[in-house]
């Protein structure tokens, strides 16, 4: 739409048991269903490359079985973040942008950092790793190269197509509620992810950079409760402001300082109550108030 933002609703993941037979039809093929659900909507969220380095014949197919305005976001390793705790990880961020992002060509989109609950706020550790993040493919096959021993034969090292890269981060720990972590947010241009938890973790709406990036998993149970029509009302109508460059009133915000008006901001949207099956209806019907075309109806 003119003068907004482009708006990607979506899901995280989309290899669920209890989705087959009823998000899935009854007996499709298991190696069909990413094919299937991005026919069904726009945009996912790649979440297996957080739990294990992936290889690039995986990124290949992915991008293959998907339509041609289909777009990944990809969630970064729990190794960097979990048990590294964002610490010695250039060689590890090396091996993650050598294990194949790139053949994901011009559907990679955001990458996701999502730190633990037990990690608090630490300005200096999170500086020098946010210093390391590279901000265009160019820069993160020169990061590539120095990928070491684990991924010999099979590290794609080469950009066929060239793009900047966005970065979010979602934190999980009280801590983070300080005008100190935002304001180092915006000066990387890195955005911090609007989470709903249930109340579980901080749901903080900083505007830290020119997109937006959001995660909904579930707002009365973790994981498990769907989204009526008041709750997506109450997106809908943040998502509408945030397109549009603007802050939302009453936003829950950890720094006093606002952030500066943009024209417009890109937000993207990813449903990760998954457990009872919601996560795709909810994330057509918050498409449907958007006006974001999906292959789903009713």
């Amino acid at each position: 739409m003119a003068g907004q933002g482009r708006a990607w609703i979506g899901i995280s993941g989309w290899r669920y048991a209890p989705w087959r037979g009823r998000f899935y039809p009854r007996g499709l093929p298991q190696r069909e269903e990413l094919a299937f659900a991005a026919r069904a909507l726009p945009s996912i969220e790649l979440n297996g490359s957080h739990y294990a380095l992936q290889r690039p014949a995986a990124f290949a197919a992915w991008h293959d079985a998907t339509p041609a305005d289909f777009l990944f976001a990809v969630k970064g390793p729990r190794y960097i973040t979990h048990m590294l705790r964002l610490q010695e990880v250039k060689t590890p961020l090396a091996n993650f942008f050598a294990s194949g992002l790139f053949a994901l060509r011009a559907k990679l989109g955001p990458l996701l950092w999502q730190l633990p609950p037990s990690l608090r706020f630490d300005a200096d550790r999170l500086e020098a790793f946010l210093a390391l993040l590279p901000r265009d493919t160019d820069q993160a096959s020169a990061l590539a190269r120095r990928h070491d021993g684990r991924l010999p034969a099979r590290a794609l090292l080469r950009v066929p197509h060239p793009q900047r890269l966005r970065h979010a981060l979602e934190v999980r720990h009280a801590s983070f509620e300080d005008p100190a972590f935002v304001a180092l947010l915006r000066r990387h241009g890195i955005a911090l992810v609007v989470a709903d938890t249930a109340g579980r973790w901080p749901l903080l709406e900083d505007l830290t950079a020119d997109f937006v990036y959001m995660r909904l998993h579930g707002d009365k149970e973790l994981y498990a409760s769907g989204y009526g029509d008041a709750a997506l009302d109450h997106w809908a109508a943040r998502i509408a402001a945030w397109r549009a460059g603007r802050q939302v009133d009453g936003a829950r915000r950890a720094s006093p300082r606002a952030a500066p008006r943009r024209a417009r901001r890109d937000v993207f949207c990813y449903f990760d109550n998954d457990v009872k099956v919601h996560a795709p209806y909810d994330a057509a019907r918050l498409a449907a108030r958007l006006g974001v075309p999906t292959g789903m109806a009713g």
